[in-house]
């Protein structure tokens, strides 16, 4: 009864059968049949040109991103708790070749126009501070909030008047967009998005992240990052091969909403517990020592967050009969005194 980690779960069995039909020859590297076709898939899902890049990570692609869209002398703003700042053990600052993160702040990890221009405005002109080149948001957030298309639009407002570069962390991005019911052409490229990490492995995929750049011109050169970061497998094809089944039949849309339908489930049984709203695939609940250790001896695996705050997180694979027992657990710890 695991909830900790939906990197945890198994890689779907479409992804599986797609890796059998890729083990056949053919041209190395991405110039294979399969990763040639990436940029068509993807354009046709997102309604706009797209060059694609596989990777085998999110830390690589979100730092690739970076890379592109920032010099080794400017900065990067993004939440304080964002996965780029908290999670990544230095890797966009590596990646860029030095670039800082610019820190800001907001409710649930999530950034608003106002909060980035209050981290914008105090930096002076001038060869002495750091100058901002990008602005990154998280979607959804560490906490599982969702930037709709206007609080996503209203940041590449900002990004554009300012001539900042705009990446999205979307290593939920699917659960986003399944909560939001929208198109992912309004969380991106209509919203003034220039690059999107989009994650698969969190959603059912094996090995495989899909880094998008809605402007082509961004894209060869990060072709080269990827090979001097020694991301440029030689059987790309097995990479290509996970994001195409998952893009067939809207895999990607059907595995986040079984997920987050799953946490929504955990998140009614928690009612006035809930730390935030469920607005993904996890869940944040307020519970005591005592209840956390009460809820690990049923069975039930997850993560302690903060300080009277636990983390659950729904995968794709588990339905109803497998989240049911914890929705009835945390429904019997009762209200939160």
């Amino acid at each position: 009864m695991r909830f900790f980690s939906d990197n945890a779960a198994p890689a779907c069995p479409e992804v599986l059968a797609a890796l059998a039909v890729a083990n056949v020859q053919d041209t190395a590297y991405d110039g294979d049949a399969l990763s040639q076709s990436l940029d068509a898939r993807f354009s046709e899902l997102f309604g706009t040109d797209v060059a694609v890049l596989w990777l085998p990570t999110g830390t690589a692609a979100n730092s690739l991103a970076l890379a592109s869209l920032c010099p080794p002398y400017g900065g990067v703003v993004c939440h304080r708790e964002a996965h780029i700042q908290a999670d990544e053990a230095g890797a966009p600052e590596f990646f860029t070749h030095g670039a800082k993160l610019l820190l800001a702040e907001g409710a649930g990890a999530k950034l608003g126009a106002d909060a980035i221009r209050a981290a914008l405005d105090p930096i002076k002109p001038g060869v002495h501070w750091v100058q901002p080149h990008a602005i990154s948001i998280t979607n959804v957030t560490e906490y599982g909030l969702a930037y709709s298309p206007q609080e996503t639009a209203a940041i590449g407002a900002l990004a554009r008047e300012r001539g900042l570069g705009f990446h999205v962390d979307g290593a939920r991005f699917a659960n986003a967009v399944a909560h939001l019911g929208c198109s992912p052409a309004d969380l991106t490229w209509r919203a003034g998005v220039d690059a999107l990490s989009f994650g698969f492995i969190k959603n059912g995929g094996m090995g495989a992240e899909a880094l998008l750049f809605f402007r082509r011109d961004l894209a060869d050169a990060a072709r080269v990052r990827r090979k001097r970061a020694g991301h440029l497998q030689s059987k790309g094809r097995f990479l290509a091969a996970q994001l195409l089944a998952m893009l067939t039949d809207d895999l990607w849309l059907r595995n986040a909403r079984a997920a987050n339908a799953g946490a929504m489930l955990v998140g009614q049984a928690a009612a006035a517990r809930l730390a935030h709203p469920v607005e993904s695939n996890a869940v944040f609940l307020r519970v005591t020592s005592s209840e956390a250790a009460a809820l690990r001896a049923q069975g039930f695996e997850f993560y302690d967050w903060a300080p009277g705050v636990v983390r659950l997180v729904v995968s794709w694979d588990q339905d109803e009969t497998s989240v049911r027992p914890l929705a009835d657990a945390v429904a019997a710890l009762g209200a939160r005194a």
